[in-house]
Parts: structure tokens; sequence; C-alpha cells
């Protein structure tokens, strides 16, 4: 794709993220590789931060499960990114007129400790310890936009629409790494009181931590450095559930704490 090509995808997605609709295709614009992709949401990114009062706060990591990554004929996750005017912490209510369909995805996540040096990647598991300072748990909700089952919109139409990720809620409580064991963690979503899955941190590449450091080591490639503060929400511990207005949600961290809201 040439740039006038990739500028226009970007400005069509993100016409369509401040309207709160959907499209059929980008045709033409359509991505035709992951390069294009991530150019695209590169250019989405400089669109969403011309709005007052928004700055990148962090990524998002989505496709981190076995049966997502086949479903959407990929071998490794792709990521978005976070932005401060689309999230919230601890909210009791998410107002609708914001939405287009939008999915809940209950994640682990976690904040960055310092920046990152990425002359210094590729990094280990165990690198982990000193690269991040805190654990949280979160909600994503996620948009895929395109007005067609999710297999047909394809893993390249979804990383150039930001991941597919339209909102993001995080738990203000903030725990230690060493002090929650992420390779068996249940994660509980409800709906309505009705228990929707149990899901587990398992889903999440085996452990949240094995997403995170793909992220980190896959931006480093690319030059793209994880700044002090900043967050990655690594993955959804369950299926994406689609939510409607009036519905009640609450995921359920264990150690970890809740987050419970009205769909309004």
């Amino acid at each position: 794709m040439n740039n006038q090509k990739i500028l226009s995808s970007a400005k069509i997605l993100f016409k369509h993220k401040l309207n709160k609709t959907g499209l059929n295709s980008l045709k033409e614009l359509e991505p035709q590789n992951i390069n294009d992709a991530y150019k695209i949401q590169n250019e989405l990114k400089v669109e969403y931060l011309s709005l007052t009062n928004n700055i990148c706060i962090g990524k998002k990591i989505g496709c981190t499960s076995d049966v997502a990554q086949e479903q959407m004929n990929i071998k490794e996750p792709f990521y978005g990114n976070l932005f401060s005017r689309f999230s919230a912490t601890n909210i009791n209510k998410l107002n609708s007129k914001y939405f287009f369909e939008p999915f809940v995805e209950p994640e682990i996540s976690f904040r960055i400790k310092d920046d990152i040096n990425i002359s210094q990647a590729p990094y280990s598991i165990d690198d982990l310890n000193y690269l991040l300072d805190g654990i949280l748990c979160s909600i994503e909700i996620v948009d895929f936009r395109f007005q067609k089952p999710i297999n047909e919109i394809g893993a390249l139409n979804l990383i150039s629409n930001n991941g597919a990720s339209d909102f993001w809620i995080k738990n203000d409580e903030i725990f230690k790494i060493n002090e929650i064991d992420l390779n068996d963690y249940k994660v509980s979503l409800n709906i309505n009181g009705k228990l929707k899955e149990i899901g587990n941190t398992k889903n999440v590449l085996k452990n949240p931590l094995n997403a995170v450091l793909w992220l980190i080591n896959t931006l480093a490639k690319k030059g793209d450095p994880l700044l002090k503060g900043q967050y990655i929400s690594s993955g959804s511990c369950t299926k994406a559930y689609k939510i409607n207005v009036g519905d009640i949600i609450k995921a359920d961290f264990g150690k970890l704490g809740v987050i419970e809201f009205n769909y309004i």
C-alpha cells in the first residue's frame, strides 16, 4: 500500500470510531500484509492523539489464545494502543452512546516501572521482575467494527483498527508482580448475575507474562519503547462476550479485585 492509501484507511477507521458506526469493508484500502496493517494503526494513533486531552497510556495485546489464533489463521498475537480519553478507573456506569457493538474481555494488566531500554532487548522472562512494577485487573471493551463474522474480518483488519480496542477499564489497586501466581489463575465473568465463564490466565499464552514479554521484544525490534507508567493489557482470560444496554457486567479476579459496571 502506498502512503496515501494508508492515510485514507486510517481516516475512515477514525471517522467510524468517532461516529460509533460500523462498516462492511475498507475495499481497496484494506491492508495487504501485516506491515500495512501496523502502518495504518500507526496513522490511526496519530488521529487519536489529535484529540484534546488524549495521550497514549500503553498497549493492549490480542489473540493470545490458541483458539483465537486458529480462528484468525495467525501464529502470534497482535497489539494495539490504549488511550487516556478512552479509559477509566473503577467506573460503575458505561454509556452505550459511545459504542457500536461492544464486547467485554477480562484481562490481567501490568504497569511499566521505567522507560524500557530497547537496546538491551531481547529480554527474558526473568527481566520482567524489574521491567514491571505492578499487576492489576482490567476489562477491555473491544469493538470489531466490521459488520461480518470475526473470521471473515481477519487479523489484518483488526490490527489496522487499533487491535479492535475501543475502551479500557482498570482497577485502582496495584499488586506486586510476585504476589500473584499467573500460571493457573481463575477469572470469572458474570453478566446480569449469571456466570458466563470461568476463565484462566492459562488462556493468555499459558501465562500473561509470556504475552508481555512477547510485546516488549516485538516493539523493541521496531524501535518502539514502552515508557514509565504505561500499561499493558495482556489479553483476555475468557472469550469475548457481547454486551447490551441494561446489562450488569461483573469480572471477579479474586485477590486482584472486582470490576463491576452497568452498561446504560
